[in-house]
């Protein structure tokens, strides 16, 4: 897996967690589902990367 995919996976994971809590901090629940849906998908990739290296090896 590339560097640059790995961290661009990392980074949108990081985007939800901040709109995440941008979200619970104003009350706009949208953001905040938002927020977990970016976080998630981030978080999966992420999952989806170690997975293929662990094959790799």
């Amino acid at each position: 897996m590339k560097f640059e995919d790995r961290l661009a996976h990392q980074v949108q994971a990081t985007r939800g967690s901040v709109k995440k809590f941008v979200g619970r901090a104003t009350g706009n629940s949208r953001l905040e589902a938002a927020g977990r849906r970016e976080q998630a998908r981030g978080n999966l990739k992420r999952a989806g990367d170690k997975l293929r290296d662990a094959f790799k090896r």
